[in-house]
């Protein structure tokens, strides 16, 4: 049999049965893509939570990709920024001031 009538007989692609990680380098930063049956997710190394699609999202049609899309941008855009650090709060005080003048409840009801 040559090989042309061999390749239309046998397939050229293997059955994915298990979940498949590869480390994936973006702008200095480390990923991990996994893709599984279920989903491919893409997360930062040494995290656990990342973005994850569901092949049935992809498959379903434009619009559950472009929802699933814009729901997961900004997610990896950019290094979190340590903004302004709040001035510390005063403690609240535990009985309320005292009114000028000392004026106790019994001369208040006279």
């Amino acid at each position: 049999m040559s090989g042309f009538r061999r390749a239309l007989i046998a397939p050229m692609t293997t059955a994915l049965e298990k979940t498949l990680r590869r480390e994936l380098r973006i702008d200095g930063r480390t990923f991990i893509v996994a893709i599984s049956p279920e989903s491919l997710k893409l997360t930062l190394k040494g995290k656990r939570k990342g973005l994850e699609l569901k092949w049935q999202a992809l498959v379903s049609g434009e619009a559950a990709l472009t929802v699933a899309l814009n729901a997961s941008l900004g997610k990896f855009t950019a290094r979190p920024v340590a903004g302004p650090v709040p001035p510390p709060r005063s403690p609240l005080p535990l009985s309320p001031p005292k009114r000028p003048g000392g004026r106790s409840a019994a001369k208040r009801r006279a």
